[in-house]
């Protein structure tokens, strides 16, 4: 895998009138079900957009001279997808801070839906379809429950366009010993997919903010173009 991610990133930079011109798409997805109540869902907005612009998550943004293109999109019940920030290429600061303005001000656009977990992320596979040509491509579901309407998510990696994406997880651990037993389970047998696939838990919506910061930053830190050439083969 390593040789692979070394391959890539020396062969656009070796050859930069056919390489991508980003590093990574990330798409990040936010749970707007009835499980999450008007304060919850502003703890994810506000929580999203403060992370985007925390000082380590700046640093790992432009660690790398190739950007990242990023966009935002809230889910819930089966016909609930909406996006708050369409493609955006992050190539400076100012780029960052827009991003985060515009999740901060935004507000949910459906409350009483169910949990479709497979409906949102065929939603990503198709806003990935429309992303800039990067190098990767990252899909983030946050939520609070387990899949409840309509297919779930293993019936989506089959039918939509997953081949070349990641999808990572961030659990929102509302409820304490019950988010535990089932549903990190769920998450990590169902959700996750591609290599190298990882999970992120938060205790609570009051803890969302630190959760998506790290796992910002080990997603973007572990695709720097610049550390994969100095990298062990």
């Amino acid at each position: 895998m390593i040789r692979q991610l070394i391959a890539l990133g020396l062969a656009a930079l070796a050859n930069p009138v056919q390489a991508e011109p980003c590093r990574l798409a990330l798409a990040l997805a936010l749970d707007i079900s009835v499980s999450v109540d008007e304060f919850e869902d502003t703890l994810q907005r506000q929580g999203l957009a403060a992370a985007l612009i925390a000082p380590e998550v700046q640093e790992a943004f432009f660690a790398s001279p190739m950007p990242v293109a990023l966009a935002v999109y809230e889910w819930g019940g089966r016909s609930n997808q909406h996006v708050i920030l369409d493609w955006l290429l992050i190539d400076d600061v100012g780029d960052l801070l827009a991003a985060s303005s515009r999740i901060s001000q935004s507000a949910r656009s459906d409350i009483g839906s169910a949990t479709a977990m497979g409906y949102a992320l065929a939603f990503g596979a198709t806003l990935m379809q429309k992303a800039p040509e990067c190098l990767f491509q990252t899909i983030d579901l946050s939520g609070d429950g387990s899949n409840n309407d309509g297919y779930g998510p293993q019936i989506a990696y089959r039918h939509f366009p997953f081949e070349n994406t990641v999808v990572n997880g961030l659990v929102i651990n509302a409820a304490d010993f019950e988010g535990e037993l089932f549903l990190i389970p769920f998450f990590e047998n169902n959700v996750l997919h591609g290599p190298g696939a990882f999970l992120e838990v938060a205790q609570g919506f009051e803890d969302f903010e630190r959760a998506m910061r790290k796992k910002l930053e080990r997603e973007l830190k572990g695709l720097q173009i610049g550390a994969l050439q100095g990298a062990d083969p």
